[in-house]
Formats: structure tokens, sequence, C-alpha cells
């Protein structure tokens, strides 16, 4: 935990002074304090005396292992006599612990509010070295001002909490109805939809998986399908390339366990129940195609409610216990809400129906010789590793399928955690394959066991090793207009504000190029939103066109700006200002970030008179298109 350092034992080094934090990032009103602005990245451009989203990245490594050490601890807190990871034991060597949200740490979307952890984190180290004897805040943030509350209370300071009305969002009635039900309520509304939802996936694919004879398993997503030869009943995923085609010229039978995930290709489970169908019939018996939901049943839903029924016991008898044994800094505030989805809320119902869904999978399989599983460290993998080993399977393989991000705490445990034995310890397949060296760096210089890291090809890039080597200059920008490739987010909340950033800028400006926007395939928009925009959108692969673009403005967190970067186009990266930098491109070379519209003017205007450096795809990935390494951690 943070060293709390009392003011008053230091106020015969230093005067104790006041901090003033704006959480809305501007700085309404002066005075005798320090203005600290709680988001906002450069301090330069902020009326303020400290930035700490700028600290924050002045200090990240050192705060980033300081909470990963919090969250290690915290599941290792000694309640009523009993470590809470042993307290949550669901199945023989499984515990709950490792599919809370709290564990799983997804800062991008499920707990957003970790980036205000992380913050509070570094507002603790900068007031500490500035000898804070009172805090005032502005925010409409109760947890916030809450854990500002704590911090002042352990340290003997002054609070002042200045309410700020909140802002209204435009949420659909039954989305209100929903937030505003209790998460019981909640929890079995979730399962009910669910159930009628996915029944139509009911036995899909089930008596080709039970007696199949293969010895390989993939679990993968019903998403991101070439729609070319799904139509034709081929399976071809964008996440998996070539590997599944070469398997099948090869004649090695497979098994393919797919979530399915809803889009324009497949927008309902009767469409993909027929799609899983063709994919069958045409593969001949050598792939085998199920998804989760096939194994849907009367008993897998009575068992799942079993299993919830025991977690809202386990939440409500720990909760307060767990509160009352955190020392130091106090982060509950931010993370109470996650425990509460997590054990009485749709996420906890979700979890163990995966989890139950998954265990009649796994156990109606031969005995498989090897497994692979797209890795991002999300609930239904962690069971999977444990309900994969109970099984008595061979060596399951989970494979980072994208970039593995700096501020992206699902990829990152405290070091601990892959050092522990015992009979609850963290669920880990047997190898991490990682696509390149970036990734390999990443989850090294993370903590994690080396001798459990293999380097494959990058199934998701293999399209970047078409390009030259090396591209010592960039594009051509003779052009008139320039060709401008905008890539959106996963999130339709980071698609607004990178779109709402650009039609901000002066229409005379934008003339001067040619737009054409690349939506995520989950998250379309329509061009009609942004009137002055003059773009048009298109749905083909980025492979197809990177080469006909000199510009590419991509949302705050998407990896295709990797994708971009390595074919050597100019790369401005939107950067929102209430979040953590969560862009692949975050500290390489001639990367470009825009948060304001100054910033992003600033930018485009700098088209083609930035100094030329190398760029290198192999950086980042392996991209082999024969898949030797593969080939490798398959059958060797």
């Amino acid at each position: 935990m943070s060293k709390l350092v009392n003011c008053s034992d230091l106020q015969s080094l230093h005067k104790c002074t006041t901090a003033y934090i704006f959480d809305d990032g501007i700085v309404s009103k002066k005075g005798d304090w320090f203005a600290v602005v709680w988001r906002g990245n450069y301090s330069e451009s902020l009326d303020c005396d400290v930035s700490i989203s700028d600290f924050l990245e002045k200090n990240s490594e050192a705060l980033k292992k300081t909470y990963l050490k919090w969250i290690y601890d915290l599941g290792r807190s000694d309640v009523l006599g009993m470590n809470l990871v042993d307290h949550l034991e669901l199945r023989p060597g499984l515990s709950y612990w490792w599919m809370t949200l709290i564990s799983q740490k997804c800062n991008f979307s499920s707990s957003p509010q970790i980036d205000d952890v992380m913050r509070f984190m570094a507002f603790n180290e900068w007031a500490n070295i500035n000898l804070i004897d009172k805090v005032i805040i502005e925010t409409a943030n109760p947890p916030l001002a809450e854990c500002i509350r704590s911090w002042c209370e352990n340290l003997g300071c002054e609070f002042e909490w200045r309410r700020v009305a909140v802002q209204s969002v435009n949420n659909s009635w039954s989305r209100f109805l929903n937030d505003a039900m209790p998460h019981i309520f909640q929890a079995l509304t979730a399962l009910i939809c669910h159930i009628i939802d996915r029944w139509p996936l009911r036995g899909a694919g089930l008596e080709n998986w039970r007696s199949t004879k293969g010895g390989v398993t993939f679990f993968s997503y019903l998403f991101n399908l070439d729609p070319d030869v799904a139509i034709e009943g081929q399976y071809k995923s964008h996440y998996w390339a070539n590997l599944p085609e070469y398997l099948k010229d090869g004649s090695v039978e497979t098994n393919w366990l797919h979530i399915f995930v809803k889009d324009k290709l497949l927008p309902n489970s009767t469409i993909a129940a027929k799609v899983i169908s063709a994919f069958n019939r045409s593969s001949h018996g050598v792939q085998n195609h199920v998804t989760l939901d096939t194994f849907l049943s009367f008993s897998v839903i009575f068992h799942t409610l079993l299993d919830w029924c025991k977690l809202i016991v386990l939440g409500i008898s720990l909760k307060k216990s767990l509160q009352e044994n955190i020392s130091g800094l106090n982060l509950w505030p931010f993370l109470v809400d996650d425990w509460s989805k997590s054990f009485f809320g749709k996420d906890a119902i979700i979890n163990l129906l995966n989890l139950n869904l998954i265990e009649v999978a796994v156990n109606s399989l031969p005995p498989q010789r090897r497994g692979a599983y797209l890795q991002e460290n999300q609930a239904w993998e962690i069971g999977l590793i444990a309900v994969w080993k109970a099984a008595g399977h061979n060596n399951l393989i989970g494979a980072p399928h994208s970039t593995v991000r700096f501020w992206d705490f699902r990829y990152f445990f405290d070091p601990q955690c892959y050092l522990e034995e015992g009979k609850n310890k963290l669920p880990m397949p047997w190898r991490v394959a990682v696509n390149g060296e970036a990734a390999y760096e990443a989850y090294k210089n993370g903590g994690y066991p080396d001798s459990d890291l293999v380097q494959v090809e990058a199934l998701r890039y293999l399209h970047l090793g078409k390009i030259e080597k090396e591209v010592t200059s960039l594009k051509n920008y003779s052009n008139n207009p320039v060709r401008l490739l905008v890539l959106g987010d996963y999130l339709i909340s980071n698609t607004k504000l990178q779109m709402n950033l650009l039609s901000s800028l002066d229409p005379s400006l934008l003339a001067s190029f040619s737009i054409m926007f690349k939506p995520h395939p989950n998250c379309p928009i329509n061009s009609s939103d942004y009137p002055s925009l003059n773009m048009n959108i298109t749905m083909e692969p980025i492979a197809t066109l990177l080469d006909n673009y000199d510009v590419a403005y991509c949302s705050s967190s998407t990896s295709a700006a990797v994708d971009a970067y390595c074919s050597g186009l100019m790369v401005i990266s939107f950067l929102n200002p209430s979040t953590l930098n969560l862009s692949p491109l975050r500290g390489y070379p001639g990367a470009l970030f825009a948060s304001t519209p100054l910033e992003l003017m600033a930018c485009l205007n700098c088209v083609g008179l930035n100094e030329n450096f190398k760029y290198d795809y192999s950086a980042f990935f392996n991209t082999d298109p024969q898949l030797p390494a593969w080939k490798s951690v398959l059958f060797d």
C-alpha cells in the first residue's frame, strides 16, 4: 500500500498548503491555493498549477505497480480468519475472485473508474511532496469525493466538497429503468433475456462436437468473420487469418467453440445457428463448430442459479469485514459498485452461466492435446482455464490477438500472482502466445514468467508483412485534397468524442481533406450525425484501405492505429482527457496525439512536415505467412 504521510508531522519543515481540485478539467476560479486539474493531459495547456493526469504519466511505472500490488493485497486480505481468495472458492481450485470486475481491471469499458483510482494514487504522491493540509474539491463524482475525504481524515487535513450538478445523459426509458433496478433484479432480467435471445442456438453443432475425434480445440468469437466466404458456408475469421485453412488443408480435425456477438452479418441467434450448421456441412467433419450457447439447458440454468445464490451469500457476508480491513489508501468507494455487480448483478449471473456452459462443453470433448483461446483475461477465460485443467486436457494456450497496451490493466497482475502456489492461485494457461516483440516485452516487463511466453505470428496483422521492411519517409502529400482515413473505436462514447473533435474544426481546414470513416465492426455511425464533415463510410478491411490514404485519425484506444503507423501513414490519435492514454502508440516516435481542437488543428497543419523516421512493423509483430511458430506451438 502507498505510504500516507501525516502533514502535521512535517509542519516544522515546510508550511502546509491548500489544494483546490477541479474535476472537470477547467479552473473556474483563482485563489491562494494549488489549482489542481484532475482531468487533462498536459499542464502547459491548462490554467493550473498541476495536472494530475500529467503527474501520473510522468510516474506511470511506479504507480501502475502500486495499483496492481493494492489489488493483490486486497485479494489476500484476512477476512473472518481466511483470505478473500480462498473464501471465494467456487470449484475445487477455482476462486471466483479472479472472475470479479475488481480482479479483471477492465478500465476501458467495464470499470472506467480505475482511471480515477490511478489519478487518486498520483494525487497522493503529489500531495505528500507538497505537504497539503487542506483539500477543496469541485466534483459531481461522489466516489472521488469520498476517497479524498477519507484521505484527508487519515492525515488530519481539512476537507471541503463543493458539489457540482450532474450533467444529464440522454438514455432511453428502458435503459433508465434497468439502471434504477437493484442489481439482483438486473441480474434476473439479464438471465431471462439472454436465454430467450440465445435459445435458437441450443443444440447447434452439438452432434458434431460430441462425436469429434479432433484433438485440438479453439475458443473464439462468432464475430469479425469474412462476410464474402461466410455466406457460402466457409469459416474464415480475421482473428485467426489463414490458420484454420492451413489446418483444414492438412486434414487436421479441429473443434471450434464460438461466443456469439451480434453484428451486421449475424444480427440474431437464428441466423447464427444457420451459419454454424453451414460451417459444419462445408468442412465435412474436419472442423466441428458450436457456440457456447449450444449447451444451454434447464440443468445449466438451474446450476447457474445455485452458484449465484452462493455468491450472494458470500458477497453480503464478506463485504463489511473486507471494508473494515482495508488500510493505507482507501480505494473502496471506487470499487464498491464493481463488488455489487460481480456478486449480485448481471455480471455475476452471466459469469456463472458462462462457467456452467463451459463445463458442459469441455467435459463433452475427448482428451485434447492442445487448446487455444483469444486472451483478454475476461471472466469466461479464467473459468475455461480451470475447467480445462480439471477435465484432464493438455496444454491450453492463451493468444492475445491484438496489441498489449501499457495502461490496459487486463493484461497485468502483480508479479506475486504468477509465483504463488496453492489451490486457488491465479489460473494461468500453459503458454501465452504473444504475437511479436512489443507484446513479449509488455508481458515480460509486467513480471510474467519468461518460460511461459512463446512468440508466434500475429494472425490479425499478417498483411503488414506485405509492405516494405522499412519506410524511410512519410507518404507523398502532393495529393489535393489530402486523403484522411478516420478509424473508429469499439466504444460508441469514444467514437462520438473523437468525431465531435474533428467536426469542431474550421470547415476551411477540413475542405483540404478527403475524409473516409471506417467504424469498428461493432460500433457503426451515421454520417448525418456529423453534417459539417464531408465524409464517406466504408466497411472494407483495414488491410485493403491503408495504401489509399495519407493520414490516419484514430480513436483513443483502437489497435488499428498500429496498422496505419506500420504502413507509413502519419497517425494522429485522439486522446480522451478523461481517460488514461490507451493508445498502442503511446511512447512511439512520430505518433501524434490531440485532445483539443487547437491540438488537432496543429497536427493536421503539420501534414507532410514531419521529420523522416523509420517505420518498422517487425518492432510490433511477427508476420511470416507460413506460420512456423504457430505450427510449432500447436504440434510440437
